[in-house]
């Protein structure tokens, strides 16, 4: 059990990022008529997770080629090997734009609250990958109960109705969408570890636990933003716009909070990459991490809402392919089985 939530959190924060947490991800593809896509979504994200889990778990992997290989073979596996390194290089720089763009918030110039997040980055990975597992174990509980606070008081305050009409559900597709976009850095991140895994009950409460928490996030966190919908356009991280209002101590707190989910997606981005190269590069995993953010930095200039409204519905539909792979694998696989 406590394995199982240990990667629970790994999963979480490697989900909960800028994009997430700041509420723009969610906007982006939700919004109204998405109660049926968020449970759709709730449901085929856990699956997903546990069918990498258990591929990993049973390849003893330590990077993502040998899962893709099981996924789609080994012509398609370079193709999505490729495809992940772009996406997680590319979505890291949109967390490292988006840790700038929260510390503006504090009058912190952009430009150097993008130096100093990508020093923090770097220096997690003087330590062992168990500190990065570990950060997940004490900051995603935080992100987790900040953002429920912050959402649940708003909607106590303002004392919105929720509704969920079966006939009005016709942005349902777009849980598929979401998902594949969300399963990529996860691919990559849980293959990097899945020689830890000890047992497949680890991975059945990784993938459970994580696809309610988010699927319960992303309903509240999508009703709270159809009811300030109209002031959305002004703010380029929708949190702040929830939190317009509320006692400094609040949005300094929340803010933190943002600033450390960012933190998390960008450290595991980071890992996920420096682990897929490691074997060939041989360098130590600080190095690798400080080369990586040093080749990002450039790309950031682009601007944090931008980077996602560009990015993340193309990866989301390119993905898809992948996502109906993994879906399917269980009955292909026994298919496989039964021939032999």
């Amino acid at each position: 059990m406590k394995s199982g939530l240990k990667w629970m959190f790994l999963i979480l924060g490697t989900t909960i990022g800028a994009g997430y947490a700041s509420g723009r991800e969610i906007w982006e593809f939700f919004g109204f008529e998405s109660g049926l896509a968020i449970l759709i979504f709730t449901v085929i994200f856990s699956i997903s997770i546990y069918i990498i889990m258990k591929i990993s778990y049973e390849e003893k992997t330590n990077h993502f080629f040998p899962v893709l290989d099981r996924l789609v073979g080994k012509k398609l596996a370079h193709v999505y090997d490729l495809l992940i390194v772009l996406y997680l290089f590319s979505t890291t720089i949109v967390m490292i734009a988006g840790g700038g763009a929260t510390l503006e918030a504090f009058l912190i110039p952009y430009w150097l609250g993008i130096i100093l997040f990508g020093i923090s980055v770097v220096l997690l990975f003087l330590g062992s990958i168990n500190g990065i597992i570990k950060l997940n174990t004490i900051i995603i509980p935080l992100l987790v109960l900040g953002l429920l606070f912050a959402l649940t008081s708003f909607q106590l305050s303002h004392q919105h109705s929720w509704e969920f009409d079966l006939t009005k559900q016709h942005n349902w597709p777009v849980a598929f969408t979401f998902t594949a976009l969300n399963i990529l850095p996860l691919i990559a991140v849980l293959s990097a570890v899945g020689k830890e895994i000890k047992e497949l009950k680890e991975a059945k409460v990784a993938s459970i636990g994580s696809g309610i928490v988010l699927g319960s996030i992303s309903f509240i966190y999508n009703e709270t933003l159809i009811e300030i919908s109209d002031s959305l356009s002004d703010y380029e991280i929708p949190l702040f716009a929830i939190l317009e209002g509320y006692p400094f101590i609040v949005f300094l707190f929340m803010s933190i909070i943002l600033w450390l989910a960012i933190y998390t997606t960008a450290v595991s981005g980071i890992f996920g990459l420096a682990s897929r190269f490691k074997e060939v590069t041989k360098m130590p995993y600080w190095a690798m991490a400080f080369l990586l953010v040093l080749l990002m930095l450039p790309f950031t200039k682009f601007g944090f809402a931008n980077l996602i409204a560009i990015l993340y519905p193309l990866y989301g539909l390119i993905n898809l392919y992948l996502l109906i792979t993994i879906l399917l694998f269980p009955i292909m696989n026994r298919l496989k089985i039964n021939r032999k």
